[in-house]
């Protein structure tokens, strides 16, 4: 395992290389909930941010929970069973794959990421089912015609697919593109299928949050982020039927849904909505 201790991963011919002097920020995102698969660069990374907005690491967590409920909700009451995750980060506890199946053994998922080391880990820890499967692809989200075309052979484009999109959309910095990426990959899916996408806004803390995404592209962290308000954010769900509460923090995305403590009102916006 990858640590901020233990020495990078020998560099196999033909694998992915693993630039351990630039912060990522899926391996930040792993130092933030208590991982241990980052580096050096991303711890410093990691607390320098944190000396500037302290409650990221609520953020990280809430942002979690939310993916875990809004998949409860999507299996148990929506009867979703194909998943497809872009912006995957490090496998950490309850993953997509492992609360869909644990739901509905016979779910498939498909994982998207372009971190070299998400795609080390990924293939040697997600697995999956007899009855369903999961597959993971190396792509950045906005090559939406490579996504959907390998994305096929594991899922039914055909029938209703849960398209997740947790953190990933602020890394797409011009906002044209950003509704065109996600509006390209909504429309291949069928009808019934459902968008559940999160995005870190200034909407609560402002000036603090500001700060912290400034150190974070100030510091050379790969890819940069931008920040979008709350109304930017519901407009990547144009065109869906957004379930109730709506566009909003995710911490109060139906808590009852999830035993994780009190709702957490947080800075990352987002929420779940329905292709009809």
């Amino acid at each position: 395992m990858v640590t901020e201790d233990a020495a990078p991963p020998p560099q196999r011919s033909g694998g992915p290389v693993i630039d351990t002097s630039v912060p990522h920020s899926a391996r930040i995102w792993n130092f933030w909930l208590g991982g241990k698969d980052y580096y050096e660069a991303d711890r410093v990374m990691g607390e320098r941010i944190l000396a500037h907005f302290p409650e990221i690491v609520e953020n990280a967590r809430a942002n979690r929970y939310f993916l875990c409920r809004a998949v409860r909700y999507l299996v148990g009451t929506a009867g979703i069973r194909q998943f497809l995750d872009i912006g995957t980060g490090l496998p950490t506890v309850d993953n997509t794959h492992e609360i869909a199946q644990r739901l509905a053994p016979e779910c498939r998922i498909v994982y998207v990421d372009n971190d070299p080391l998400v795609l080390a880990h990924a293939r040697a820890l997600l697995t999956s089912t007899a009855e369903g499967a999961t597959d993971y692809l190396d792509a950045d989200v906005r090559d939406t015609d490579a996504i959907l075309a390998r994305a096929a052979r594991t899922l039914d484009l055909s029938r209703p697919v849960a398209l997740m999109m947790l953190g990933v959309m602020q890394f797409v910095e011009e906002d044209g593109e950003a509704y065109a990426t996600v509006a390209r990959l909504l429309q291949a899916l069928a009808p019934g299928s459902h968008l559940v996408l999160s995005h870190p806004s200034n909407a609560l803390r402002g000036e603090r949050m500001e700060e912290g995404v400034r150190q974070w592209n100030a510091g050379g962290g790969s890819p940069r982020i931008v920040l979008r308000t709350q109304a930017e954010i519901s407009g990547l769900f144009t065109g869906l039927e957004l379930l109730e509460p709506g566009v909003g923090s995710t911490g109060l995305w139906r808590p009852d849904l999830h035993d994780s403590g009190p709702p957490y009102a947080g800075d990352d916006f987002g929420g779940v909505a329905r292709k009809v």
